[in-house]
Parts: structure tokens; sequence; C-alpha cells
């Protein structure tokens, strides 16, 4: 390869360094034995950035050899390296090419002189998770409002204390309940069992954190033991584990109901935060003035709706309408009453015109008389009614005068 590189590059077409760097990289990753390597060294420059990705320096007498652990593979570490561990670490040598470095890709850490307790460590993994003891099925949910919280720690311990500040930030309103056991050396497996039973045996828990801070794998090594493992998953209550810090992991991790980081993050999982409680209580009370004004509004529509409705059908409305139409009636009989009388009025003076043309007096009034036969009171309108001697009554406009026929001369 490097020939190549020499025949084909010159002055006059130089590679890129990108092209070089490349050329290195698939050089490395072409040899099988870089890439499975077991590596024995003391840790220096470890960091963790904010992505998770730790970042290491193995280094012995005669050199030293930049490592990475990406955060996907750093949860199934078991152990987190610290500047100054000796360590045994497996993975795959490449080349970081931004920074024209090569480095070893990490995804197995194990402390020096530790193996015989990390084969054990993984023997009892292995025969737990076999009898389904970490089974994501059988993870109980916690309480979302804990009255009551039980504490299995040291008294004496850091992680207490940080655990009870975190509490008293989130929730004062829960209690804590101690029970204290050993976490550490070799009569703090039965210790914790103990502390576990002690709080399963009362009424008045809702969940158990069993926490304990920091420290090597063998500071750590009771929360490995199997009764301890096997106790956290017999728990009656669902247990929160917070041993150690984010990168150690332990048998009672897998076996508890939830994991937690770090102690303080236990009691965080453990309980809600009053401050978030109470911006949600100011949300649902907005809410539900929200709604509460809407439902009077509706509510307020609705009785609108009614009224219109009932004066629709309302009496009232109808008496008026009959009182209207009562006066509509009247009017219209008055008029027709006034049109009648005029009518009769009419029709009389017409009658009274014709009688008064027909009125005998009327005759008189003009000149004329009438004779009567004052035996019979009939009329006499003819001289052939008459006979010689009828006494007759001649009735003038003024008056009437007594008459008789007389024969005609000769």
């Amino acid at each position: 390869m490097w020939n190549q590189l020499e025949l084909f590059a010159g002055p006059e077409s130089p590679y890129s360094v990108s092209e070089v760097t490349a050329r290195i990289r698939a050089l490395l990753e072409r040899e099988s034995y870089l890439q499975n390597l077991w590596v024995a060294g003391e840790v220096s420059n470890f960091s963790r950035a904010s992505s998770g990705h730790l970042y290491f320096t193995l280094k012995d007498s005669g050199a030293q050899l930049g490592c990475v652990v990406w955060r996907t593979q750093v949860q199934g570490l078991g152990y987190a390296p610290r500047s100054g561990d000796r360590v045994v670490v497996h993975g795959r040598i490449g080349l970081y090419e931004a920074g024209g470095r090569y480095q070893l890709y990490v995804d197995v850490v194990q402390p020096a002189g530790l193996g015989t307790l990390y084969q054990e460590y993984e023997r009892l993994k292995a025969k737990l998770e076999a009898e389904g003891l970490f089974a994501a099925g059988r993870k109980r949910p916690l309480p979302q409002f804990p009255r009551r919280i039980g504490v299995a720690t040291s008294p004496t311990a850091a992680a207490l204390r940080d655990v009870l500040n975190v509490l008293r930030r989130r929730f004062p309103l829960v209690d804590v309940l101690l029970s204290p056991t050993l976490v550490q050396g070799d009569a703090a497996p039965s210790r914790i069992v103990r502390a576990l039973a002690a709080l399963n045996a009362r009424d008045d828990v809702d969940v158990i954190l069993l926490v304990r801070g920091g420290g090597s794998l063998e500071d750590l090594w009771a929360f490995n033991d199997e009764r301890v493992a096997r106790a956290v998953a017999a728990s009656r209550l669902p247990v929160i584990s917070g041993v150690g810090h984010e990168t150690d992991f332990s048998l009672a991790d897998f076996a508890a109901d939830l994991r937690a980081p770090t102690p303080s993050a236990a009691a965080e999982l453990a309980t809600p935060d009053q401050e978030r409680l109470r911006e949600q209580v100011h949300q649902l009370r907005a809410r539900l003035e929200r709604a509460g004004d809407l439902r009077l509004s509706d509510a307020r529509q609705r009785w609108a709706q009614l009224e219109r409705a009932l004066a629709y059908v309302s009496p009232q409305a109808r008496l008026s309408n009959a009182r209207q139409r009562v006066d509509d009636l009247n009017a219209r009989a008055e008029a027709s009453l006034a049109h009648c009388l005029a009518a009769a009025v009419q029709r009389l003076q017409s009658a009274t015109a014709r009688l008064a043309a027909l009125n005998p007096e009327a005759v008189l009034r003009r000149g004329y008389a009438i004779v009567r036969d004052r035996e019979t009171g009939g009329i006499v309108g003819s001289v052939v009614e008459t006979r010689p001697g009828q006494l007759l009554r001649i009735q003038f406009r003024d008056g009437s005068i007594p008459a008789r026929v007389e024969p005609e001369a000769q």
C-alpha cells in the first residue's frame, strides 16, 4: 500500500490529509487482531462527556493509548473506571480522523486483579437472569404520591443525607422511615436483607429506596450478593435501587423495580416535584375556570332559548293576541253598526219623505179636503158615493166642518 502511495503521489499531485488518513484507517481496520484486543494498563485523564460517552487514557511505563466507551456500551460495562485504576479492557483499534489519532474503542472494562470477582458477578447475573429475576414483566409501577418512603441504608452514610435533601426539596409532605443497615463488608448482605424485610412487614410504607454512595467494586460487592438480589426481587413493596454512581451496575439494580444512577436520583424517581405539582394545579384551576365559564355561557344561552320558547307558547302572548282580536272585532262591530245605522237612517229618511208625500195633511195644505161619512167614518171619494141627506164631515188643513148632501135643484 505504501509503495502504491509513493508511486502515485508526488509534488505535482499530492494526496490530501483526508485521503492519507482514510488509507491509514483502512490499514488498521484490515488487521483482524487489532479489532479484538485485550489491553491492560492504568487509567488516567478519565472524563464523561455530556453526551454520556466515556474518554480516558490507558498507559503503562512506556506508552499510552486513548480509549473511548460509547454511551450505548456504558450501561453494560458493570464497572466504571476511575483515574488511577488498573484495568483490563477489550475493544478494537480505530482512527479518529478529525483528530488524526488512533484510539481503542472499548466495550468491556474489568479491574485488574479482580477477575475472579467479576467472573462470580457474571455467573450470578446469568443465573438470576435465567430464572427471570430481572424480567421486565415482573417490574411493578411506583406509587404516584407516596405517603411514606422506607430507606434502607447506613444511618451515617452521605447517601441518606442526599436522599433527605432531595425529598425535602421535591416533596416535603412525604414521611421517611429509615431501616438502618450495613452497606459494606461481609456482614452487610444479611443486614440488607433484614432491613428490607423490616420495611416489608409494615403496612404504612409505600415504596423502598435501597441506596448507597459510590465506591470500588469491592466496596459495592454486598449489593451483588445473591441473597440481596433475591430479597429485592421478592419484596412486597416496590424497590428503587440507587447504588453507587451512574456507571455502577449491581445485581440489586437489575432485581429492583427501578434502577436509579445515584441515591439522589432514586429520591427524585420516588417522588413528584412539588413545583411541577403546583404548576399542574394552577393549570387545572385555569382549565376548571374556563370550563365553568363555558358551562355557564352555555347555560345562559340555553336559558335564553327556553325563555324565547316559553314566550312563544305563553298564555300571556295568546291573551294579548285575544285582546287585540277583541279590539279589532269591537272596531269592526262599531263600524258595521254605524254603517247599519246610517243605512237605517237613510231608509227612514226616504220612508219619511215618501210618507210625507203620501200624508193626507200634505194634500190638505195644498187646498184639498177629505170628505168622510159621519156615520161610518169612511172616505167619500166620489159623487156617486153620496146620497141626498147624507151627513158628511169635510176635513180641511186646519179643521173640519159638518155638511149634508142636498139634492140637486131641478
